[in-house]
């Protein structure tokens, strides 16, 4: 498949990188993780006035429509600058209290201009720990009777990527639906982590080529190795497969493509960060250079909402468009 964005498309993912480069998004992602959230929110504040959330939202609660391709070319763009936050936990929440009555009218045009964040606690079996639960305004979690409405969260756990914080949620609250779209809210997640994950990884390949021009060995730049040539195409290559993937998943959203979109890209950009840690050498390691921001998320957003394996039994068994 070759997917074009058009015009329209691609001066919306402009407009959006221009607003992410102004904002500074590593000393966001700094604040973040040591649990400051007022850059976070500002961010997140902006965010929503450009239109992402409410890509998720119908226009009747302040939305822009359910529009998962404008959705992925946003998120692509939110994974290249490693904006923090429960982000694809939003998009779930949108489709969650979608239920074009009460809850709608309650949430949704919170969560779709950006004043509203929300986080999910998705487990299968009753509840589990929600992405930054101490940061958001309403906190979902999937109890045993359904949709619930927590009434707080738990103390913060830190997880491999440090802004990245898991909250578990006080099982006591309000039954907001018993039976919730489980199922159509877990593909958009995925659809939106895919995403994320395809943006991290082009972060990651941009930065890392950058770095090899400037750094030199023997008098000249470690990029003119052949190895390095060599290693920095094979990260390309994954990626520029993974990109038709991700697109082509938020034509469709069936979940076995939005499940095969999730892994191809979120191995993409674990493959671009071995690479990309290879190629930088000690500095790599060190959490005050800003290429950990990404490292950390890379391989945190493999296992978000979904594992490899879950994507993988999801592609074999073909999925459900309907979901």
């Amino acid at each position: 498949m070759r997917f074009l964005l058009d015009p329209e498309q691609r001066d919306f993912a402009a407009a959006l990188r221009g607003l992410l480069t102004a904002a500074g998004t590593p000393a966001v992602v700094r604040d973040w993780s040591r649990g400051e959230q007022a850059s976070g929110r500002a961010l997140w504040g902006r965010i929503g006035a450009a239109g992402v959330f409410g890509l998720a939202v119908p226009e009747e609660y302040g939305g822009a429509g359910r529009r998962p391709v404008e959705l992925a070319v946003a998120f692509v763009e939110l994974g290249r600058y490693a904006v923090p936050g429960p982000l694809a936990e939003t998009v779930a929440a949108a489709v969650l209290l979608d239920d074009g009555e009460g809850l709608a009218k309650r949430f949704l045009p919170g969560i779709a201009s950006g004043e509203s964040v929300a986080t999910v606690a998705f487990a299968k079996h009753g509840y589990g720990f929600a992405l930054d639960g101490d940061a958001a305004d309403v906190r979902l979690a999937a109890a045993p009777e359904g949709l619930l409405l927590s009434s707080g969260a738990g103390a913060v756990h830190r997880s491999l990527d440090p802004a990245r914080r898991l909250t578990p949620l006080v099982p006591v609250g309000e039954l907001l639906r018993p039976e919730p779209p489980w199922a159509r809210a877990l593909t958009w997640a995925r659809l939106a982590t895919a995403a994320q994950a395809l943006g991290v990884g082009l972060a990651l390949l941009d930065r890392t080529v950058a770095y090899v021009k400037q750094r030199t060995q023997f008098g000249v730049p470690i990029g003119s190795f052949q190895a390095v040539g060599h290693r920095l195409a094979d990260a390309k290559i994954a990626l520029e497969f993974a990109r038709p993937l991700v697109f082509g998943a938020a034509v469709t959203t069936a979940p076995a493509d939005v499940a095969a979109a999730k892994l191809s890209a979120c191995e993409a950009a674990c493959a671009g960060a071995r690479a990309a840690l290879q190629l930088h050498g000690a500095i790599g390691y060190t959490a005050e250079y800003d290429l950990s921001l990404w490292l950390t998320k890379a391989r945190a957003l493999r296992g978000a909402w979904g594992t490899p394996e879950e994507c993988r039994a999801e592609v074999l068994s073909g999925g459900d468009p309907r979901s």
